[in-house]
């Protein structure tokens, strides 16, 4: 087995993060406009990021990075709505 990187333990977290959202929402247990898809596919792409970033692979940083920071706006725009609902 080969020698694993902290590059490579934060990026395999950060990737099994995202494909374990994709899953779940194609197997219908985790609802896309949900907050632990976001929540988990802002962490994931968030790790893979930093991970990309560790190595220098400048494509995929930007790739995460626009990735993670999507996520994060859907966070705020769910936390909106639910502060809306609750406030109404």
């Amino acid at each position: 087995m080969p020698d694993l990187t902290l590059a490579d333990m934060v990026g395999g977290i950060g990737v099994a993060l995202l494909l374990g959202a994709f899953a779940l929402n194609l197997t219908g247990r985790l609802d896309r406009a949900g907050l632990p898809y976001a929540v988990m596919n802002a962490l994931g792409a968030g790790l893979a990021a930093l991970a990309a970033l560790m190595i220098s692979y400048w494509p995929f940083v930007v790739l995460e990075g626009t990735w993670c920071m999507v996520s994060l706006v859907a966070i705020g725009l769910i936390a909106r709505r639910r502060l809306s609902h609750a406030l109404s």
